[in-house]
């Protein structure tokens, strides 16, 4: 716990500290990979490169700073934070690591400005987060490792299968190499995949594309041009070959109520909405599924819409939009007229997940359209940061 002297140096260094965050986090990201190259594996270079990972931790940090007080607030802030840790596997014994490299880094940005006394409330300041941190990834390790077909770490699975669903996206069946029991998941949520490229260890995750079946989960991904993973996938990975899981993991999921829903995705921002529309319908909530793609070689999934319209033809509306060619209930893109034509009413809970300036065009579109925040709910596949960042 930090000290009465301690809560003043930070209150009053932080402004300073915040006016210089960006800074200090793309120091930060060398400093460790130079001490530390073991943890490079588990960030995505791509996001390194972009700046998305260092505005990430940068947001983190701000949020507790300005947080702390309110313990029960801080622990639902930091919520996205221990997902994406936990599909990590990320342990206690790294978090040191962080520490210490966060620290110098704030000492090369900021100088002599950083005193000892500062440096070390500012230390006790990360200790206390990394503290909360452990503690709540504890708990989800926990809880997935004690539920029917669970596992602590990680755990090989087999491709057993796959399918082509689009001219970019492929489905990966994968079922555990040990033949036992699969953990259920929560619709919408992801899982972290450790595999071997190269001899070398790389981390990523990618979400859960089938409602839970005891038995196998599916990973529907999209392989893009400068993706090391998903080319991998793509283009080397076969039926039979094997890799790691971690535990599922993220907080996109169905929030219990019998209001209607309206789930809108662009590309493969559909993965963690399909298994969502499918939970919904079964449980007789009435589903407006509006979904986005280039074209209709390029829109996944449509034989599994199409059952599930046959299945549930008085509680779902699924609606395609192209933005070329004619196969397709509408033409060009999701705008706030579209929908305004299909949400049904502005208590509407709405779902929505894509490239950045899509999720952001439709936040904006419903709330203009009357849907309150707390109705609105997206999820970013790569580092998380608000919807309105240019």
């Amino acid at each position: 716990m930090l000290s009465h002297e301690q809560e003043k140096l930070i209150d009053a260094t932080a402004p300073v500290v915040a006016e210089h965050l960006d800074a200090i986090t793309q120091r930060f990201y060398p400093i460790m990979f130079s001490r530390y190259p073991e943890v490079k594996p588990l960030f995505n270079e791509v996001n390194q490169q972009s700046g998305e990972q260092p505005r990430a931790l940068a947001s983190a940090v701000l949020a507790y700073v300005q947080l702390r007080r309110n313990p029960a607030q801080a622990r639902a802030t930091l919520a996205i934070v221990v997902s994406k840790h936990v599909s990590l596997g990320i342990v206690p014994e790294q978090y040191p690591i962080v520490g210490e490299c966060l620290m110098a880094a704030i000492g090369e940005v900021l100088g002599d400005a950083v005193t000892p006394e500062i440096a070390e409330a500012w230390t006790a300041l990360y200790n206390e987060l990394a503290g909360l941190l452990i503690d709540l990834e504890d708990q989800r390790y926990l809880e997935f490792e004690q539920s029917p077909g669970g596992w602590r770490g990680t755990r090989r699975f087999r491709i057993a299968d796959t399918q082509q669903e689009s001219a970019v996206i492929r489905s990966f069946v994968l079922e555990p190499e040990d033949g036992g029991a699969v953990a259920d998941h929560e619709p919408g949520q992801y899982i972290g995949v450790r595999l071997l490229i190269d001899g070398e260890p790389v981390y990523r995750h990618y979400s859960l594309s089938a409602t839970p079946n005891g038995r196998s989960y599916r990973l529907s991904i999209k392989r893009e041009a400068e993706g090391q993973v998903s080319r991998h996938f793509h283009d080397v990975l076969q039926p039979g070959d094997t890799l790691e899981l971690l535990p599922p993991a993220g907080d996109l999921t169905l929030i219990d109520g019998d209001e209607p829903l309206l789930l809108a995705s662009g590309g493969v921002g559909q993965t963690p909405l399909l298994p969502m529309a499918r939970h919904a319908l079964a449980l007789g909530r009435q589903v407006v599924y509006l979904h986005a793609a280039l074209d209709a070689e390029h829109h996944a999934f449509n034989d599994e819409l199409e059952i599930l319209k046959r299945e549930y033809p008085e509680r779902l509306q699924a609606i395609s939009i192209h933005e070329r060619g004619s196969n397709a209930d509408h033409i060009g893109r999701i705008d706030r007229t579209l929908l305004a034509r299909y949400l049904p009413n502005a208590k509407t809970r709405c779902y929505f997940v894509g490239p950045q300036g899509f999720m952001t065009a439709i936040n904006g579109a419903l709330s203009d359209l009357g849907v309150n925040e707390d109705r609105r709910h997206f999820e970013h596949f790569g580092p998380s940061r608000p919807l309105d960042v240019a």
